[in-house]
């Protein structure tokens, strides 16, 4: 039977898009599965045409799909990021708040420390513009988590989100000390920091950065690495 009230028409330039062809899918599948690999291990420096030869695909296969190794890096970052602020979220609902801020920093650092990519990625070695859309992510559940467990008593009354991000920042660069060799090697330090931030630790000599400190810090700082601009290549 027959709707009395008609779907309005679609024009033809706000047609959906066609979904892609089968052997089409797959192929971005590949280069997706394979930029994973790829950046995990050599970060963004990596070039479109190397995920390609990962992949086994042609470089113009790649381009059809990407228009650049940034467009496809963003598209395989948005996915892991979603995944850490659900665990931030997560993580600020527990109903211990210490094993909140334990559990949060190890998921973080679980995801980080094995791909470098997007350890570069969040330190805004490319985007600073994308690491800003983090922040303003992350931001109230890690509020939340430090809060509870200040109001908790159990880390000091000093202790700021801020110091939360730093950590992360300072066990990435373990992680990258480690290498292949010693992948693990930052839970090590993770809990020599936890206890810093314990009631009745030594108190910090300086006082911790504030939000807007934060962000401009990790937006400049480049966490070590080089200076990289786009290749012909993408």
């Amino acid at each position: 039977m027959t709707s009395a009230i008609e779907r309005p028409a679609v024009a033809e330039e706000d047609a959906p898009a066609r979904p892609l062809r089968k052997d089409a899918a797959r192929n971005r599948e590949l280069l997706i599965a394979a930029a994973r690999e790829v950046f995990a291990r050599r970060g963004i420096e990596a070039s479109l045409d190397d995920v390609a030869r990962r992949a086994g695909l042609g470089v113009g296969t790649a381009y059809r799909h990407f228009a650049n190794k940034y467009e496809l890096l963003t598209a395989l970052m948005t996915q892991t990021i979603d995944e850490i602020v659900a665990q931030a979220e997560y993580a600020a609902t527990m109903d211990d708040p210490w094993e909140g801020l334990v559990t949060f920093l190890e998921a973080a650092l679980t995801v980080q420390a094995k791909d470098r990519g997007l350890r570069e990625v969040l330190m805004g070695v490319h985007d600073p513009e994308k690491l800003e859309q983090v922040h303003d992510r992350i931001a109230a559940p890690l509020d939340e988590i430090v809060r509870r467990a200040k109001r908790a008593r159990l880390v000091r009354r000093d202790v700021e989100p801020s110091d939360v991000g730093v950590i992360i920042g300072m066990l990435c660069t373990v992680a990258d000390i480690g290498g292949d060799e010693h992948p693990e090697l930052w839970r090590r330090y993770l809990p020599l920091c936890l206890e810093g931030l314990k009631p009745g630790a030594p108190k910090p000599a300086v006082k911790a950065l504030d939000e807007a400190q934060i962000r401009r810090a990790m937006a400049t700082h480049k966490h070590g690495f080089p200076e990289r601009r786009p290749s012909p290549s993408g």
